[in-house]
């Protein structure tokens, strides 16, 4: 019977994966809640296994007290405790042994049902303390079912849930499919997977890329910022610590093999890999791909406003589908980026300096030359036109720093200040007031 009782707790200790103690711990605190239910007393009651005689005893915990005490109470004499323990004195607690032999099958019921429940209580501890530390981790399993468009997953011992949520709706799985995620969190549920697994995060694309790309694996590679939504696209920035590793090339790999490998895993979503740089301006360039832009205008006092002009042909493409492609790339960023064709920049800028030519006189065009920087690295001339406007004593680059500073619409210069206009490049104090007096009566 004792070696029985052991290889019983050695086997149930196996099968949860939990050390033999908490097994004994749980058998103990099961048998001391049954026979408390079943004697309906107020005594306490503890339960200790017996390991040499292969029993679970049950001991009353009563105090010493001088005099008489009733048996059915918390205390007990000095005489009767002095019978099984001598050394004891008043006011000591005391175990006394209790007998089990009327505990009948009601008792046996309720430890049955106790048990099973402190196993699976051990048992659920034991999964939070192996898997809290992975959350961040690729995990793998199969699909064992589906509850309410959940993706319950079987991962061996245990079972993890892919709530909707975390699914891109590209993705269909059959039960019996291979599948892999990141492990979200590790709760501690008695009536659900305790792991919550995500396939939509940008995590699982950073992951997916570790696990593609060496560079990345070993540090010479280093991904910046991942941004994602699933089942449409994603934008990952990439940078390389040696300059002889192109870290877009190392992504997209010989023949595009590393990228489609993830792309594949992510059911065809599209991806954008980028360089990042620390000048935001190229860094906002390089975001707004497949676009090609023409100039940005970085505005506010704060500089966290993004202005990119772009061709108009190339608008829809900046933009994106629903407004996806810039959406993303403010959030790679962590600017607020404004896309405008050059139609619109030019109708903004002839609302603002149009001042009023006279009748039949025909409009002429005001040239402004810029060298602007190519995506090849090359300087190239950029030539912009704008309606021609005429302010006694203000040069034409004024226009442009202007323009280039946010104040845009005449709305914005009648705002503006003297001190905040010679703070703008080629414009001092005389300047400023020219221009503020010359805006200004045009409202009137």
């Amino acid at each position: 019977m004792v070696e029985k009782i052991s290889q019983t707790i050695d086997i149930i200790a196996r099968e949860k994966g939990v050390e033999s103690k908490r097994i004994v711990l749980a058998l103990e605190d099961a048998m001391a809640t049954a026979c408390r239910r079943f004697f309906k007393d107020d005594v306490r009651l503890l339960a200790h296994l017996n390991k040499e005689k292969g029993l679970l005893e049950i001991f009353a915990v009563k105090t010493v007290v001088e005099g008489k005490a009733p048996d059915l109470t918390d205390e007990i004499s000095i005489e009767a405790a002095r019978e099984i323990n001598s050394s004891v004195s008043a006011g000591d607690d005391i175990e006394v042994p209790r007998s089990t032999d009327n505990l009948g099958r009601i008792a046996a019921q309720i430890f049955k049902q106790v048990i099973f429940q402190n196993i699976r209580e051990v048992e659920r501890d034991n999964i939070y303390d192996e898997y809290i530390d992975r959350v961040g981790e690729v995990i793998h399993g199969k699909v064992k079912r589906f509850e309410r468009g959940d993706i319950i997953v079987d991962l061996g011992k245990i079972e993890g849930v892919i709530p909707k949520r975390n699914q891109s709706h590209l993705e269909h799985f059959n039960l019996g499919d291979r599948i892999r995620g990141i492990i979200e969190d590790v709760t501690k549920s008695l009536n659900q997977p305790q792991l919550v697994i995500s396939r939509s995060s940008s995590e699982y694309v950073k992951k997916l890329f570790e696990m593609e790309v060496p560079e990345i694996f070993d540090g010479t590679v280093q991904i910046k910022g991942v941004v994602r939504e699933a089942g449409e696209r994603t934008k990952i920035a990439v940078v390389s610590r040696d300059s002889d590793v192109d870290p877009v090339g190392a992504c997209v790999g010989v023949k595009g093999i590393r990228v489609q490998n993830v792309i594949a895993e992510l059911h065809r979503e599209k991806i954008d890999i980028i360089q990042y740089s620390d000048d935001i301006s190229e860094y906002v360039r390089q975001a707004l791909s497949p676009a090609k832009v023409e100039r940005i205008n970085i505005l506010g006092k704060d500089r966290m406003q993004i202005e990119v002009i772009v061709e108009d042909r190339q608008l829809s493409l900046a933009i994106g589908k629903k407004g996806q492609n810039v959406r993303l790339a403010s959030k790679l960023v962590g600017r607020d980026i404004d896309i405008k064709s050059e139609s619109r920049k030019r109708q903004e800028v002839k609302e603002v300096f149009d001042l009023s030519i006279p009748p039949g006189e025909e409009e002429e065009k005001v040239v402004i030359k810029k060298e602007v920087k190519g995506d090849d690295g090359e300087i190239y001339e950029e030539i912009i036109e704008y309606e021609e406007f005429e302010i006694e004593g203000v040069p034409e680059e004024v226009i442009e720093n202007l323009i280039d500073s946010g104040y845009d619409t005449d709305e914005k210069l009648r705002k503006a200040t003297v001190e905040e206009l010679v703070k703008i490049p080629s414009i001092d104090e005389q300047i400023a007031r020219k221009i503020l007096d010359a805006v200004r009566q045009t409202e009137d």
